[in-house]
């Protein structure tokens, strides 16, 4: 399977409201294994950011305005996404946004979900812990992701994390089918062996060893009286 892990960064939360997008940054996978292969680009986006959204990614339009146009990078981008399941956190948000640029170019390029599937990782989450926050800087909270290099939002950035997390989200998915071929066919190995008739290993230990063994357990026992371990013996010689 195919997937890309995608984030866009834009002037504003609205794309309704005549937002733009500003950064848009992906992640190949291929068999939920990265393959290395990114697609990465700033945007200049013809209008101004709206109040909080320009401290929220750190760009300014001084540094946007020698960047291309969404138009001038477009053929490249779909090309990168085409048919691929594309993996996003809060999916709506980017994808309305990109829509909303195609929707401004000529006619032909139709919709994002017409080229790839969508998943969107934000539901996963909220499905796998209900009631808690799902944000991206949460979740990598919870499932051990550094983000602490994260000061401002970036889409490449983020969805290097995005990526990190969704793989941690979705981690044991090998046993349904998504198993890489050395892990199935180690699996399978496994499977084939008959462990009954399998040679067990045999540890010897020798009378020094056993007398300091019993040793250390009568030491634990006299501190309070209960060494499990002693318990276990004695009802094995029952």
């Amino acid at each position: 399977m195919r997937q890309v892990v995608l984030d866009t960064e834009t002037t504003g939360l609205s794309w309704e409201k005549g937002n733009r997008v500003v950064e848009i940054g992906c992640i190949e996978l291929l068999e939920r294994r990265s393959t290395g292969r990114s697609f990465h680009c700033y945007l200049n986006p013809d209008r101004e950011f709206e109040q909080g959204a320009q401290e929220v990614t750190g760009l300014t339009l001084e540094f946007l305005a020698d960047k291309p146009r969404f138009a001038e990078v477009v053929d490249e981008f779909l090309a990168f996404v085409e048919g691929a399941e594309l993996v996003i956190h809060n999916a709506a948000f980017d994808v309305g946004f990109l829509n909303a640029e195609l929707s401004r170019l000529a006619a032909g390029h139709g919709r994002i979900q017409d080229r790839c599937a969508i998943l969107d990782s934000l539901l996963l989450a909220r499905q796998r812990f209900p009631g808690q926050r799902n944000s991206l800087d949460a979740l990598c909270k919870r499932l051990g992701v550094d983000n602490s290099h994260r000061q401002l939002h970036g889409a490449l950035l983020d969805a290097q994390l995005l990526t990190e997390a969704y793989l941690a989200l979705t981690s044991g998915q090998e046993e349904i089918g998504f198993a890489s071929e050395p892990v199935a066919v180690a699996q399978q190995a496994v499977r084939n062996t008959d462990l009954d008739a399998a040679a067990r290993p045999r540890v010897r230990v020798d009378d020094e060893e056993l007398a300091a063994h019993d040793a250390r357990l009568q030491v634990l026992h006299g501190k309070d009286g209960r060494c499990l371990w002693l318990k276990l013996e004695s009802a094995a010689l029952a």
